[in-house]
Order: structure tokens, then C-alpha cells, then sequence
């Protein structure tokens, strides 16, 4: 028992736990329709879009989460003007701004002294560094975006299905498209201090697409989502202290290997019943 406590006996281990507790709960609520809608890879441009923001406010000794919010902004208007002007597709635009964006919050923050040190914290988190105030301002944040997510929950369920339905509906597909890419946001700027905008993906996406292999609604989808989420922060700080490895890259690694595991376990069950029942 003592191997499970220890690592949470001090008070900025019980900070990291807390602070990875609402990443998890705000990502996977909102990673579900990510992955409902097949929007994974526009959820991973998002991550890397926000960086320049955050490096920006960094440099400039403001608000991290002004700087964020701005380039999400840009990055999203930047991403219809180039697939309104152009033939090229939606997912070419997300590419060149995937590359883009993140290499411009390198540039910026390249400009500090403490380069190296601002970088990795940016990219990879700082889990061991969350501060009270820090916690205060991502516990309101999650709760906007988790309410959010339900107030919006029968457009967004209609929207993953079936948009042209939703718009015979009246419930403004475009508009509730605006929502998710609001909350996407929200989302990756509450939880980039715990888990740094690189590896915030595991947790957008990790437990939302393992919960996809073992629930058959979106309600109990989206359940499982935060249960596996909340368990992998909790076990990712457990090994972390205990193998002396990142918080943060532990946290976002273990999602994806339950995804993997699960994955396995579904796949061959049901091969194991014929075998069992012919047996019998």
C-alpha cells in the first residue's frame, strides 16, 4: 500500500495529482466528440497551435492563457481562409499550420535566456510545478468546458452522426462546430501547465478511443473516458515517482498503452468463446 500513497505525500505531488485530475476530466470529455467526429488529427494540430501563444506570453511576461487563446484563433480562421481560398483540402491546411505554428513558438521562445528551460516546459509540462493559483483557475476552467460539453451535448451527439440531419434540425451545425473547437482549446490551455501542449494529446485522445473499444453509447463512452483518464494521471505520477521518470510523459504514455491492451483483450475474447463453447 505504502508503494501506492508514497509518491503523494508531499504537497506538490497531491498539487500534480489534482492539476492531472482536471486535464483528465476536461480532456476526455471533449476528446470523445474528437474522436467520435474522426477529428483526431485536427485535435494534434490544435495541441501544437496554441504553442506560439503560450511562447509569445511567455517572452512577454503576460497571462499564458491570453497568449493561447489568441493563437488558437488565429489558427482556426487560419485554417477555413486556406481551405475557402485554395483547392487544397482541410487536412493539408492543418498540416502546413501543424509545422508552422509549432515552429514558430520555437522561434519565440528561442529568443529567452532560459531557452531550454522555457521550451520544455511549454512542450512537456511541468506537473511537479503546478501551484495553487494555477489549480484555482483550472478548476473553474474545467468546470465552464465540462458544462459547456453537456449543455451541448444533443448538437454535438447529432453533429458526430449526421450534420445534414442537424441542420434539418435547426440546431446550427456550424456554430456547434465553433462550440467544439472553443472547447478543444479551453481544454488543451487548462491542462498544458500538467501535462505541456505536446503531450496533452495523449490525453485528448488516449482514453477517449479505449473507452471506444469496451462502451456501445456515448454516455457510458464518455464515462469510461474520464475513468480512464483520472486512472492514468494517477498511475503515470505512481511509476514516474517511482522510476524516476517525467510526470507528464508518464501520464500521456500510459493512455496509450491501456489503448493497446484493451485493444488485445477485446480482439481476442471473442475468438476464445467458439473455442470454449466447442470444448464444452
Amino acid at each position: 500500500m505504502d508503494w501506492f500513497l508514497e509518491p503523494f505525500s508531499l504537497a506538490f505531488q497531491q498539487r500534480a495529482l489534482i492539476g492531472g485530475a482536471l486535464a483528465a476530466l476536461m480532456t476526455s470529455i471533449v476528446g470523445t466528440w474528437l474522436v467520435l467526429r474522426g477529428m483526431s488529427f485536427f485535435g494534434d494540430a490544435f495541441v501544437h497551435g496554441v504553442v506560439p501563444g503560450i511562447a509569445a506570453a511567455v517572452v512577454l511576461d503576460i497571462n499564458p492563457i491570453i497568449g493561447a487563446a489568441f493563437a488558437a484563433g488565429v489558427m482556426v480562421l487560419a485554417i477555413e481562409v486556406v481551405h475557402r481560398q485554395t483547392a487544397l483540402s482541410e487536412d493539408t491546411s492543418i498540416g502546413l499550420l501543424f509545422v508552422g505554428m509549432l515552429a514558430l513558438g520555437v522561434v519565440i521562445i528561442s529568443r529567452l535566456d532560459s531557452y531550454s528551460g522555457s521550451l520544455t516546459s511549454i512542450l512537456f509540462g511541468d506537473a511537479l510545478g503546478v501551484t495553487a493559483a494555477d489549480l484555482v483557475w483550472q478548476g473553474v476552467l474545467a468546470t465552464v468546458v465540462i458544462a459547456v460539453a453537456l449543455v451541448l451535448y444533443r448538437p454535438l451527439l447529432t453533429l458526430s452522426f449526421n450534420a445534414e440531419k442537424a441542420q434539418l434540425l435547426g440546431m446550427k451545425p456550424k456554430r456547434t462546430h465553433a462550440a467544439l473547437l472553443v472547447l478543444i482549446a479551453a481544454a488543451v490551455i487548462g491542462s498544458y501547465q500538467s501535462v505541456g501542449t505536446l503531450l496533452v494529446f495523449g490525453l485528448l485522445v488516449g482514453p477517449p478511443a479505449t473507452a471506444s473499444l469496451l462502451a456501445r453509447t456515448v454516455p457510458r463512452m464518455m464515462i469510461y473516458a474520464a475513468i480512464i483518464a483520472l486512472f492514468s494521471v494517477w498511475l503515470g505520477l505512481t511509476l514516474s515517482y517511482h522510476w524516476g521518470t517525467a510526470g507528464s510523459a508518464t501520464m500521456a504514455l500510459v493512455p496509450i498503452v491501456l489503448f493497446f491492451i484493451v485493444l488485445v483483450i477485446t480482439r481476442l475474447a471473442p475468438r476464445r468463446v467458439p473455442q470454449e463453447v466447442a470444448h464444452a
